[in-house]
């Protein structure tokens, strides 16, 4: 087992915990997102229907207005056609046939003129004037409706502009005289001051930007508060899409495009009661919405501050555990090397040496273990001096690790200048075929120094090849025996204790 896969495996746990943490800082950074990205919808939902409340509110507020007026419009007009229809009128003064004629009228606010016509268009009564103007309204179109249809119920007209000198747009509540076997007898007809809406609309609050307008159920724009443009009192609306919504769904809320100035909108509106009257608040989205909007643009830069925070200092926490995960993995290192030379030092192979052994039992595979120890060192120690025999030994210990090929295969320095090398897996001829090139390539170096001789070295081989009867201690000790034998036949040769054979020393 080489060093470098020892150390790739104590990476493993830190590289694991800074995937969990990241992780665990992803997923509560998640969290927060989900929680505020609801709480910002919820809170957006709230604004949006309080919105609906308040408009909503508006609108019944506006229909109960209106039709408390219409009302009143409508028993006038009952008023007039009931007292027109008494004969015993025929014989009192004008004065008082006019006040018997027009005493429901006096109530209605904003009123315009309320006329009786006869069959002919020609003004029989006029509130206005004891004495009936001279005028005819045959042409009006409620006039030409009723004298069409015998039904006796109340109409209201389109927009008009008045004929007096004002020229003020006005609308008229209308309905039909039948004679006593239903002919057509006249219209009696009241004209209300489109003013009355726009007075009434501007005591209520909608925003700066918002609107209120009365639109009949054929899509003409009766009054609008404020006005987005003069020419609108009158324009047809009926072709646009959200009064198509208007008339199909009668009451509702929802947000669309105005068709007028392309803004967005939160419309609110409903049918005034059984009449021809559409009532519609709609509210500008950017001040419904405008407080939300500020709102959720400062929670989420605090959350998205907390969460780069988060994510930052879980960062800085990964960063510190790979520094001291490196740090440890590097002391790890230097506790299990030699300083000196580089290899393996006796605690790492002591450890090895009993792994190896006790996998060598499970798999029952060949393990060889190779003693190597530097001839007459001492000597060598002694007349050059420790730094040059440290030296020495380091260039050794080097050489050993290079002629290792497998990453299973150990170096390591046994003690002094002796060095193990454990081959897991080897048998004797493949030992013997390693020792002989750890051997030869030691032989081979340059001369330290012009006055010392090549280095050479003296290795024993001992492989356990699936003896159940041997023990760990006998297979170290037959190891060093070989050692030893090599050592006393003369040094610088390869000796295996199973084939108590040498290899031929060079020359």
């Amino acid at each position: 087992m080489s060093l470098s896969s020892a150390t790739s495996r104590t990476g493993t746990p830190a590289s694991n915990s800074e995937r969990l943490l990241i992780l665990a800082s992803s997923l509560i950074v998640a969290a927060i997102l989900g929680i505020v990205t609801f709480l910002l919808i919820r809170e957006r939902a709230s604004a949006e229907q309080a919105a609906i409340r308040a408009a909503n509110n508006i609108v019944q507020l506006i229909d109960a207005d209106v039709m408390r007026n219409v009302e009143l419009y409508d028993q006038s007009l009952k008023g007039l056609i009931s007292a027109a229809q008494r004969s015993d009128l025929d014989h009192v003064s004008a004065a008082i046939r006019h006040l018997a004629l027009f005493d429901r009228a006096s109530a209605a606010p904003y009123k315009g003129d309320i006329l009786l016509l006869d069959k002919h268009g020609d003004v029989l009564a006029d509130s206005a004037s004891v004495q009936p103007r001279k005028a005819n309204f045959a042409d009006r179109e409620y006039f030409r409706l009723h004298a069409a249809n015998p039904a006796p119920g109340m109409m209201i007209s389109r927009p008009f502009r008045a004929r007096t000198t004002e020229q003020d747009w006005r609308i008229s509540f209308s309905r039909r005289l039948n004679g006593e076997n239903g002919e057509f007898q006249g219209v009696a007809e009241a004209a209300m001051r489109l003013s009355y809406f726009n007075q009434l609309f501007k005591n209520l609050d909608i925003g700066r930007n918002g609107t209120i307008n009365l639109i009949s159920r054929e899509g003409i724009l009766l009054a609008q508060q404020p006005q987005l443009a003069d020419d609108l009192v009158g324009k047809d609306f009926s072709q646009r899409p959200n009064f198509v919504r208007f008339l199909r769904e009668g009451y509702g809320s929802f947000s669309s495009i105005s068709s007028v100035d392309q803004m967005p909108r939160l419309y609110t509106f409903s049918k005034v009661g059984d009449l021809p009257l559409i009532v519609i608040v709609a509210l500008a989205t950017d001040e419904v919405f405008g407080s939300w909007r500020r709102t959720a643009l400062l929670v989420s830069g605090a959350t998205g501050a907390l969460c780069i925070a988060l994510l930052w200092l879980t960062l800085l926490l990964c960063r510190e555990l790979r520094r001291r995960h490196n740090a440890e993995q590097e002391l790890a290192r230097l506790a299990s090397i030699d300083a000196l030379t580089g290899l393996a030092n006796r605690r790492t192979l002591d450890l090895a040496l009993k792994n190896e052994w006790a996998r060598a039992q499970r798999s029952l595979q060949p393990l060889s273990l190779l003693m190597i120890d530097v001839d007459h060192f001492k000597n060598f120690n002694d007349r050059f001096g420790h730094p040059m025999g440290d030296q020495a030994l380091h260039l050794v210990a080097q050489t050993i690790a290079a002629c290792i090929g497998r990453p299973t295969d150990l170096a390591a320095r046994y003690g002094g200048e002796e060095f193990a090398v454990v081959l897991p897996g080897t048998d004797t001829v493949g030992a013997s075929l390693l020792a002989e090139k750890i051997r030869t390539s030691i032989q081979d170096l340059p001369a330290i120094s012009e006055q010392a001789a090549s280095l050479t070295v003296s290795i024993g081989i001992n492989t356990w090849s699936g003896n159940p009867g041997a023990s760990q201690q006998e297979w170290l000790n037959n190891a060093d025996k070989a050692l030893y034998q090599a050592k006393s036949s003369g040094r610088n040769r390869v000796v295996s204790n199973m084939s108590q054979g040498c290899s031929r020393r060079s020359a």
